[in-house]
């Protein structure tokens, strides 16, 4: 058994090592409050990270849609592009719902993507039929990823709100897309301005989901 001599020697030394950790810059004592900032540091990070890969989806998106309607040469680089944000967006999520979880989302997006350029094909090339065809497949797949996204966090992400958010999504999308084939362009900017607001609502809801489901990850 420790004298008193020891354990208050022992005591002076603990404090002593406590002060040189706390005085070296860079090094601070594991409060809680410490702990607590960390914790909303890596939600914050979460969130940024979220806005960008749906901020990229938007923009790369809106790029497809322009290079589509001018005939430019870039097209097939700039949907490359997209697939591969569709591909992060997937990657995403897999340290939260597994692999199999992302790599699903990521075919449902890529599938979303496919069907937007059919859209956007038969719009341009005025083909009534393939035009309603096309949408009614784009819309579908929309459903699906809502169910999907209901599926993975029923609480956070119900399934009514999500389908309506998907809806919105595709509806100014569709909306941008059209104005910017029939040489609309000022309306189709204002279009993407909606785009935009609507896809931040949706990050910042998918990162408050996961946020809220895995709270001991943050």
């Amino acid at each position: 058994m420790q004298s008193s001599h020891t354990r208050s020697k022992s005591g002076l030394l603990a404090t002593a090592l406590l002060a040189l950790a706390v005085s070296i810059p860079g090094c601070a004592a594991p409060t809680s409050q410490n702990l607590g900032s960390a914790s909303l540091e890596k939600q914050n990070t979460l969130r940024q990270e979220m806005r960008k890969l749906w901020v990229d989806h938007i923009a790369w998106t809106r790029l497809v849609i322009v290079s589509t309607a001018a005939g430019l040469p870039d097209l097939q680089a700039t949907t490359e592009r997209l697939l591969q944000n569709q591909t992060d967006i997937g990657d995403a999520i897999k340290p939260f719902y597994g692999d199999s979880a992302g790599a699903q989302l990521t075919v449902l997006l890529r599938e979303h993507i496919v069907g937007a350029a059919n859209v956007l094909a038969a719009a341009k090339a005025h083909q009534e039929a393939k035009l309603a065809e096309a949408k009614t497949a784009w819309y579908a797949n929309a459903d699906d990823i809502a169910t999907f996204l209901n599926n993975a966090n029923p609480g956070a992400w119900p399934a009514e709100t999500m389908r309506e958010m998907m809806k919105e999504h595709l509806d100014l999308t569709l909306a941008e897309a059209v104005d910017q084939l029939q040489g609309n362009y000022p309306a189709s900017v204002a279009d993407y301005d909606k785009v935009q607001v609507s896809i931040l609502h949706m990050a910042d809801m998918l990162s408050g989901g996961i946020i809220e489901q895995f709270p001991k990850q943050f």
